[in-house]
């Protein structure tokens, strides 16, 4: 009877000792909390960012003939554009981005990470067309944890969805001028003309 209660003390201990050690490691994060998702979670496609590119190329092509222009983009491949801008970077402000096109607004949801505190964050902006038919951002929002988001957040999502629509796949290098944009549904549809 004995030697039976040493052998299972033998697988015991070890349980134990892991289970503890798996405890202490969890509990070595400090998560804040914070604002929710607004849907359920978009993933990362390989080549969807691409695709956005590809979007705007055939968009042209075949305004060829009218002159107008109309660009569809969806959530996943906002999703990610955005991953794998933030991924290129070294520390990136935002973990598990998750791009929301809802109500004439793009909110961007994701986790960001300080040591061992991590918080979820939710930016919202709004697209504004300017004089000139270029589109920029307007910060409406910016939630981080139970604090506001702090300015290098905002200033990296915001200069992330500016070179998406400004920089190489945007309307600066296609040469399109935007006269109308609407957000809903999971879809942002962008018509222009050509300049």
């Amino acid at each position: 009877m004995i030697e039976k209660l040493s052998h299972n003390l033998r697988y015991i201990y070890p349980t134990i000792a892991f289970a503890l050690l798996a405890a202490a490691q969890l509990a070595c994060q400090l998560d804040l909390g914070g604002p929710e998702p607004l849907g359920a979670p978009i993933g990362v496609i390989e080549g969807s960012a691409e695709e956005l590119s590809d979007s705007w190329k055939q968009a042209i092509d075949s305004a060829a003939d009218s002159g107008e222009i109309i660009v569809v983009i969806n959530e996943t491949q906002l999703t990610s554009l955005i991953a794998k801008r933030l991924n290129e970077s070294e520390n990136p402000v935002l973990i598990s981005p998750q791009v929301f096109l809802r109500d004439q607004a793009i909110h961007i949801y994701g986790f960001t990470e300080q040591g061992v505190i991590r918080a979820s964050i939710l930016i919202t902006v709004a697209p504004v067309i300017d004089a000139e038919g270029m589109i920029t951002f307007e910060l409406s929002g910016a939630e981080v944890g139970p604090i506001p988001a702090p300015e290098g957040v905002k200033d990296a999502i915001s200069a992330l969805l500016t070179e998406g629509f400004t920089g190489p796949i945007g309307t600066l290098a296609t040469g399109i001028r935007v006269t109308s944009l609407e957000i809903d549904n999971g879809v942002m549809t962008i018509v222009g003309e050509i300049r």
